[in-house]
């Protein structure tokens, strides 16, 4: 068995054990997260959509009504809720939009660059957010995982007052928490995985990002308004680097291609009630294979060389509280060893390609 199968089974094992029964289920999300519009046409409103949940499992949204900051922190306002069903697919989407009054829209969010990383596409930030700023900043609570995430701004189609999505390539953290295998130490096993964005053509390479992420554990839970810039709890992730670079892109003769998974080889601290995480997104702008897509970065996937870190595409400020104690099944003995196996032996960052 070549390297590059061990680590390919290794990983499917480790995919495979948390996916068992052994995920604890009750466990609180968050995710505030600064979004540019790169689309190239001024946007009235952005879409999240959140597959396998309903609304009652949306506990917060940033600029929503009965917050902590008043509705108008970003320029859409509160947004909407609304449940839809498509055969055997259901979820919620969460919708800030702009008011048409039969002549134009009351507000947008203009296309344009933005290269200052951070919190600051809303009131609160720290670069004047404005009518003529680029981006804008959204977030919303849930309990539990959505099955999918996908995020769009929402421009006007060839019908005036009438909007039609354009997707936006900022992957979605997926959480999952497991009872800790060692009874006599409860805390448990916080894993955070993203994906890089589906290719646009089934037969190549997606589209290359450049991820760097930063974490810590809290002692207490967080709130979705305290998922902003200049707030202590993400100066403190902020203060420690758990991945400096890293090229994601999917491949599609490799399935675990293009995943990043933070926390998976310990429990989380004994007293820890959540765990913070941010996620800094730009473009690769350096080189690709003509025939395949395939990026090919001068230094490797791991620190980006001279011209390959392009535009900022956006942030991700995640959290998921644990309650102190989350419920789930107790794994069995097999199980356990599956997990701490491939805990233990798993690269837990799969690069795109192993040679």
């Amino acid at each position: 068995m070549t390297r590059f199968q061990l680590n390919w089974a290794l990983s499917a094992a480790l995919l495979a054990s948390l996916a068992a029964p052994a995920s604890a289920g009750v466990f609180g999300t968050l995710g505030n997260f600064d979004v540019v519009n790169d689309t190239g046409a001024t946007a009235y409103g952005f879409e999240i959509d959140l597959e396998g949940l309903h609304s009652s499992d949306i506990t917060d949204t940033f600029g929503g009504a009965g917050r902590g900051f008043p509705t108008s922190v970003e320029r859409y306002g509160a947004p909407s809720i609304s449940e839809y069903t498509n055969g055997s697919i259901f979820g919620v989407k969460v919708t800030y939009q702009a008011l048409y009054n039969g002549g134009g829209w009351s507000v947008g969010t203009p296309s344009g660059v933005f290269t200052t990383p951070g919190e600051s596409c809303w009131t609160g930030g720290n670069i004047g957010y404005g009518a003529a700023t680029p981006c804008d900043h959204f977030g919303v609570g849930t309990i539990g995982n959505p099955t999918k995430t996908s995020y769009a701004w929402l421009v006007e189609s060839n019908s005036p007052g009438v909007l039609t999505t354009a997707t936006v390539n900022l992957p979605a953290p997926i959480w999952s928490v497991t009872p800790a295998p060692n009874p006599a130490a409860p805390a448990p096993v916080v894993v955070a995985q993203i994906q890089a964005p589906k290719p646009e053509i089934e037969s190549q390479f997606g589209s290359a990002i450049w991820v760097k992420v930063y974490t810590t554990e809290l002692e207490n839970k967080v709130e979705l308004e305290e998922l902003v810039g200049g707030n202590a709890k993400v100066q403190a992730a902020k203060s420690h680097t758990e991945i400096e670079w890293q090229l994601l892109q999917t491949d599609p003769g490799n399935p675990l291609a293009g995943q990043l998974e933070n926390g998976g080889g310990a429990a989380v601290g004994e007293k820890a009630e959540s765990v913070l995480r941010r996620y800094e997104f730009f473009n690769y702008s350096g080189l690709y294979d003509p025939e395949t897509h395939e990026a090919l970065p001068v230094l490797g996937d791991s620190h980006p060389g001279e011209g390959e870190l392009g535009d900022f595409i956006g942030a991700q400020n995640v959290a998921v509280n644990l309650n102190g104690n989350p419920v789930g099944a107790v794994p069995e003995p097999a199980t356990h060893a599956l997990m701490l196996s491939g805990l233990a032996m798993a690269l837990l960052v799969v690069r795109r390609r192993q040679g």
